[in-house]
């Protein structure tokens, strides 16, 4: 009977044991879901509304989160901006992928469609003003983010060497951004049009 009641006994425990494992695992799989969630959100939302005007809560209630919710993954608004943008920002091209040609990149870029669609669309464009008024982590960030863009644009930028491709590519980056950020300004759609079609014919790439 002794024994009967030590197996029974050892069986409930390792049932205990499995179980607690099992529910550690799915606890870590929903919080790294959650987390790809309220950055996915506050992503969407920064670039529509811009920094100031979306909350914490706002950011939680579009995850589809409670707001008390936000501390176990970000210790601030701040950290959250920052993570929110580096996770947006274009990121170092894959070697083994053909690279996208400079003209490429900018005729999706220079289009009425980027114009658009501000819930996916460049971060440099939508927030860049914002953004320089953030935290240090925010402008390291977006720093690495312009100088891979201008790395990407040097390779088809007009210019006999190194440096004149350089300074071409850097003309052409802040060009383009520039030009997007005027083509949402203005309320006369012919005008605005008129900028992007401008900016792309006068570009220094090949």
């Amino acid at each position: 009977m002794m024994i009967i009641m030590i197996i029974f006994m050892i069986s409930i425990l390792y049932k205990v044991k499995a179980f607690g494992v099992a529910h550690v695992k799915v606890s870590k799989e929903q919080v790294a879901e959650h987390r790809i969630r309220i950055l996915a959100a506050a992503a969407r939302l920064f670039r529509q509304r811009g920094f100031d005007d979306v909350t914490v809560a706002d950011v939680m209630k579009d995850a589809g989160l409670t707001h008390g919710a936000f501390y176990g993954h970000f210790s601030s608004k701040e950290a959250l901006i920052a993570e929110a943008v580096g996770q947006a920002l274009p990121s170092a091209p894959d070697q083994a992928k053909p690279r996208r040609a400079a003209m490429e990149f900018a005729d999706g870029y220079l289009s009425v469609k980027h114009r658009d669609n501000r819930p996916t669309s460049c971060l440099f464009s939508s927030l860049g003003t914002e953004a320089a008024r953030g935290s240090a982590d925010l402008r390291h960030r977006m720093t690495e983010a312009v100088c891979r863009r201008i790395n990407h644009l040097s390779v088809d930028a007009e210019g006999d060497g190194p440096k004149e491709k350089r300074r071409a590519a850097i003309a052409a980056w802040s060009a383009m951004v520039g030009a997007m950020v005027l083509a949402r300004l203005v309320d006369d759609d012919k005008l605005s049009k008129e900028i992007l079609s401008a900016t792309r014919a006068s570009l220094p790439l090949v």
